[in-house]
């Protein structure tokens, strides 16, 4: 069964409305371009008003439920992938029947609850002040404090539980569930979600002169790399590969590449605790028989150090999640695939998704240099 919702209502609400994104800009870098040998642009989702990219797809998902009190919480999506279907429903993307944690009820939204490392968190945060909506973030104990202080001076109830974010999350759905008029608020896993990170490929064709020759990005539980394959689809832009980078001991979907099927970490042993999801979602791994995807993994040492000579080349702090994705330049990953023939020798623009991220200061820099023996 199908529950819809009239395209004339959804259309003329969001048109109505302005996003709780803003447009960031793109840059061509000349200090990467020199390293990869390639021209390289940065997309530079830091600049977001959360400080990263999360707050397209986690901004879309809050301001369509919150005004929609007639949101279901579970539907067959089976027909949902013609287009002339998902133009009068809700949920592109998926097949088979698909559960909503959030059990979006006829009652309405009285909380958001958001289970996240801290950049979903700021969005959903972020997001419920702008919406006048209470929010709860609930956070594994390896968030740094200065995030949680961030948190709640956006307003939002802090709440830390579990060492990895899967623990988290599974505690937030407790939440939602004793609390029926409660919406839970995934980090990655949510159509809805997919379906706003699609505007940073629309900003895209609009900034780009020519078509990407590839696109560089950091996976996590992979709703970014969701969002991004159907925006290039949209553009007409689906022979674009992606080139998709996780740190070691946080690579659900290299494990998930290796073994042919979805895997469960064991642990996240990585710093990039923000890519640290032990499993990737379904449509993510589905994902990869339907669009050139190239997963590769860098250390820990790796992603540090892009962070650190991306603070030196461009001026811009960012995470060890995001510095995952730089390194696919700064480790010569680029490069390799080019000489491995799975990527064109002679390429258009390489862009990098920087995707920002607010577990770091100059002081957690040192501190993860030096944990990491640099210094």
């Amino acid at each position: 069964m199908i529950w819809p919702l009239s395209a004339g209502l959804f259309h003329s609400e969001m048109k109505s409305q302005q996003p709780l994104h803003v447009a960031t800009p793109v840059r061509h870098s000349l200090p990467l371009t020199k390293v990869a040998g390639t021209p390289v642009y940065l997309k530079l989702d830091s600049s977001q008003p959360t400080g990263s990219f999360k707050i397209r797809g986690i901004g879309h998902l809050c301001k369509t439920v919150s005004n929609s009190p007639t949101f279901c919480g579970r539907m067959c999506v089976d027909e949902l992938l013609s287009k002339e279907l998902w133009m009068t429903c809700w949920y592109p993307f998926m097949t088979g029947m698909y559960f909503l944690p959030s059990q979006r009820a006829e009652q309405g939204c009285e909380r958001f609850v958001c289970c996240s490392g801290g950049n979903a968190g700021m969005a959903a945060a972020y997001s419920a002040r702008q919406l006048g909506v209470p929010a709860t973030i609930v956070v594994p104990s390896v968030t740094p404090n200065p995030t949680v202080e961030r948190l709640r001076d956006e307003g939002a109830t802090v709440v830390i539980h579990g060492k990895a974010l899967n623990e988290s999350i599974e505690y937030g759905e407790q939440l939602v569930a004793n609390n029926p008029s409660w919406i839970f608020i995934s980090p990655f896993d949510d159509p809805l979600i997919w379906e706003g990170h699609t505007s940073l490929v629309k900003e895209l064709e609009q900034d780009l002169k020519e078509k990407p020759g590839a696109i560089v990005l950091s996976v996590g539980g992979g709703g970014l790399l969701n969002g991004v394959v159907e925006g290039l689809r949209r553009a007409d832009w689906a022979d674009v590969p992606i080139v998709a980078m996780e740190t070691m001991g946080a690579h659900s979907l290299n494990a998930a590449v290796k073994a042919g099927k979805l895997v469960t970490l064991p642990e996240i042993t990585s710093v990039a605790t923000t890519l640290g999801l032990t499993r990737v979602s379904a449509r993510t791994f589905k994902l990869l028989d339907e669009h050139k995807v190239f997963s590769e993994v860098v250390t820990d040492q790796e992603a540090v150090k892009a962070v650190e000579r991306f603070v030196d080349d461009e001026k811009v702090l960012v995470e060890p999640a995001c510095g995952a994705a730089l390194a696919a330049v700064y480790s010569g990953i680029v490069r390799r695939l080019q000489d491995d023939g799975k990527l064109p020798p002679k390429l258009g623009p390489v862009v990098i998704v920087v995707c920002g991220g607010n577990n770091i200061s100059m002081e957690q820099l040192r501190r993860l240099k030096k944990q990491l023996g640099f210094i």
